[in-house]
């Protein structure tokens, strides 16, 4: 029998059956659409499982991320001073070009941030390199500017963050 032919009368059921019949065949019509979509009311979704993960690596998915300190933002402006200057100091022939990113490395290493927020200072130092990079392909007075202003506003930033927050 299929699922199409519960919902007709059925000519073998005594003719005081209506109703109750009516209730039996909407149960049975259920029933098989049970069986054929393959889940019952209020079981759990399908989801798709996957491997166990190492128990460190569960235990960080877990923890949260610890709030990020009161100076981030100065922080996260720092690290694009240090992507431009990392930039632009290679282009205007100083030699000094890649300690800008081994600053910036000193900086995560000091912080120890979780993942997210190195992304962040990550994103934030990558910003400020792109950002004159795709302006600048030869050393120009503006360039040789913006040099002087972010060495000068990157030495605030850092003294700042050193009176008010250093050990």
């Amino acid at each position: 029998m299929i699922a199409a032919d519960l919902l007709h009368n059925d000519p073998l059921a005594p003719p005081n059956a209506g109703a109750q019949s009516a209730n039996m065949k909407m149960a049975a019509l259920t029933l098989v659409l049970v069986m054929i979509l393959g889940f019952a009311p209020g079981a759990p979704a399908q989801t798709r499982t996957q491997p166990d993960a190492p128990a460190e690596e569960t235990e960080s998915l877990a923890a949260p991320e610890p709030l990020p300190p009161v100076y981030e933002d100065r922080l996260l402006r720092l690290s694009e001073i240090l992507g431009g200057l990392h930039f632009l100091r290679r282009l205007c022939g100083f030699e000094d070009g890649a300690a800008w990113r081994a600053e910036m490395d000193g900086l995560l290493r000091s912080e120890k941030p979780g993942p997210v927020r190195s992304a962040r200072l990550v994103s934030r130092f990558n910003h400020g390199f792109e950002t004159y990079h795709a302006v600048y392909r030869t050393c120009t007075p503006s360039a040789r500017r913006a040099i002087a202003l972010y060495l000068a506003e990157g030495r605030r930033i850092t003294n700042d963050i050193r009176a008010r927050y250093g050990q």
